[in-house]
């Protein structure tokens, strides 16, 4: 067994600046996020940004966990990694096309303020 982990943390306003840009922002939250996501974050009305920009730092620590399974790192998109929320509130992922048979359990958290977001992935290779 190995663990492996990621971690990353993000400016809330700098993913505001790129969601909010006239001439991109429409293309980055289509590249970025899924419809569930979007549908998520603009539920939380004023606090969208924190939403957004902690599930940014989700698929980013996603991705530097998962990385040693990957063939390279053009192998997965954004839009690979779906972060979604139980009944409960509490933040898990969804991994499509991703070969998950070494991956035996993945656990996310998720953390922002009014400044940043973060977020940790850990998972437990075979």
């Amino acid at each position: 067994m190995k663990v492996c982990c990621g971690t990353d943390i993000i400016e809330i306003e700098r993913i505001k600046e790129s969601i909010e840009d006239e001439r991109t922002g429409e293309a980055f939250v289509e590249r970025v996020y899924t419809k569930k996501e979007i549908a998520y974050c603009e539920s939380k009305k004023i606090l969208k940004y924190q939403h957004y920009a902690a599930r940014f730092a989700a698929k980013e620590a996603t991705f530097k966990a998962i990385s040693g399974q990957l063939q390279d790192k053009y192998s997965i998109t954004w839009k690979d990694i779906e972060i979604i929320n139980n009944e409960q509130g509490r933040p898990g992922l969804n991994l499509m096309g991703v070969d998950l048979k070494n991956i035996e359990d993945i656990d996310l958290s998720i953390s922002h303020c009014k400044q940043y977001a973060v977020a940790n992935v850990t998972l437990l290779r075979k």
